[in-house]
């Protein structure tokens, strides 16, 4: 089932085309991938599906109610986490939390606020002024702040950005679990493309406004066909780089090591014709294509 549906939207700054025209849907348990380069159109789509941002023309509709119309009964059930926006600096942690709690019908504010707090691993930052936090610690503030609901929708712009590695897992474990228990949607904009493949079901790519492909992440990186083959050439690296350039195969040079980029079915005749010109490699890795070189390949366009 759509949970949220999203029709021929489009924002415009006087001559500046933000969103050009973008359909898509996200389905109830779903976590959504938006992807592109910076000002691709990603934050302000987030914006409009917000209702902070009003459309210049186009629909939004979630719970098949339409958002201009029930925009206060919508957002009792949905919530969102940006690194793009600030809570007021001078207040604490639990003071912006209490704050922010009454914007939603919560029937026990103090209990829901302690299971944050755990969750989000705030214990020792309760009491202290947002202005006091690191990047890091604000991040994981908005969170809390995002969750504070217990949204049917979450919409997340960058949710893990400062955030250290060893935390930023902790929160794609807790948004999975969210997902799997409670059937939470999720749409998700990130530039960690890794962190993508883990959490998306689905990811669109937005480029100059427009959608330019909407698939899995496996489906997406398919459509690179470009291998990186790693060699640790212990002797014949001149000849390895001269086979290279002969055929304008493109590769990067490491101290031995020597990346070549190949179409998977070109491997075999290439690793041939290494042993024919007496070439010998200690190590061999083939990475196939990724999340990120289907990013890469897309941003340039």
């Amino acid at each position: 089932m759509d949970i949220l549906q999203v029709k021929n939207l489009n924002k415009r700054f006087k001559q500046f085309v933000a969103v050009d025209n973008i359909s898509f849907s996200l389905r109830e348990g779903e976590i959504l991938g938006i992807l592109g380069p910076n000002g691709a159109g990603k934050t302000t789509t987030i914006q409009m599906l917000l209702g902070v941002l009003t459309p210049t023309s186009g629909e939004i509709t979630y719970f098949d109610k339409n958002l201009k119309t029930h925009r206060e009964e919508i957002l009792e059930q949905v919530n969102f986490s940006s690194t793009y926006t600030n809570l007021p600096w001078n207040l604490t942690v639990k003071e912006n939390l209490i704050f922010l709690s009454y914007l939603y019908s919560i029937n026990d504010r103090s209990q829901r606020i302690k299971k944050l707090v755990t969750i989000f691993r705030l214990e020792k930052l309760i009491n202290q002024q947002m202005t006091d936090l690191s990047s890091g610690q604000v991040t994981r503030v908005n969170l809390a702040k995002a969750m504070i609901n217990f949204p049917k929708v979450l919409l997340l712009d960058e949710p893990t950005a400062s955030l250290d590695p060893e935390t930023a897992d902790h929160i794609r474990k807790f948004l999975l679990e969210q997902r799997k228990n409670f059937h939470v949607s999720i749409v998700f904009t990130s530039h960690n493309m890794t962190e993508v493949e883990d959490l998306c079901d689905r990811v669109i790519f937005i480029n100059q406004g427009k959608i330019v492909d909407d698939d899995t992440p496996e489906n997406l990186a398919k459509t690179i066909e470009i291998c990186h083959v790693e060699l640790n050439v212990a002797d014949g690296l001149k000849r390895t780089i001269e086979i290279c350039e002969n055929q304008n195969k493109k590769y990067q040079l490491e101290g031995r090591y020597i990346i070549i980029d190949l179409k998977e079915k070109e491997i075999p005749e290439f690793l041939r014709q290494l042993m024919d010109k007496g070439v010998n490699y200690d190590q061999i890795g083939i990475e196939k294509p990724s999340l990120e070189d289907y990013f890469l390949r897309k941003a340039k366009i």
